[in-house]
């Protein structure tokens, strides 16, 4: 608690005790976090698998092995999970894959 003296002209009266400062917010109240996005790719007909490696490696810094690992995740899962993180960055992973021609979306990551 911090201790205050209240002044009234020239003379000092008792010390006033301002409110405590809280850690956790006072209620019952459930506070929302912002919860993780993923950006999943798509397979398409249209991309050679080769750009799509490289792709991924330009875009994310992906070694060749865990960005050939996703392709082929891709080409025979149908999908693969390249990002994630907070929702601005998901979208503008999704704007850039999509600016390299591949088929990307993005949803709420779901717990396990």
């Amino acid at each position: 608690m911090i201790a205050r003296l209240r002044s009234t002209g020239t003379e000092l009266e008792e010390p006033v005790l301002d409110e405590p400062l809280l850690d956790e917010p006072i209620g019952d109240e459930d506070v929302l976090t912002d919860k993780p996005w993923i950006v999943i790719v798509w397979n398409d007909p249209v991309n050679l698998m080769s750009y799509v490696v490289y792709v991924f490696q330009k875009l994310f810094g992906y070694s060749r092995q865990k960005a050939t690992k996703l392709m082929l995740d891709v080409h025979h899962k149908g999908k693969a999970i390249v990002s994630h993180g907070n929702r601005e960055k998901a979208e503008t992973d999704v704007a850039r894959l999509h600016a390299h021609g591949l088929w990307a979306t993005m949803e709420r990551d779901t717990p396990a």
